[in-house]
């Protein structure tokens, strides 16, 4: 079994998960209606 982890680790843990997504940004995806046109006019094949 895996041992527990104390508090400290866990937030070190965390703060190592948030540094690295602050370096590696997801791209933003656009608002709903306007990914769901974009998402139409690939279906169609424009």
């Amino acid at each position: 079994m895996a041992k527990k982890l104390s508090k400290a680790e866990r937030k070190e843990m965390a703060r190592k998960a948030m540094e690295a997504r602050q370096k590696q940004p997801k791209p933003a995806a656009g608002s709903g209606f306007a990914r769901i046109d974009a998402d139409a006019k690939n279906l169609r094949g424009e």
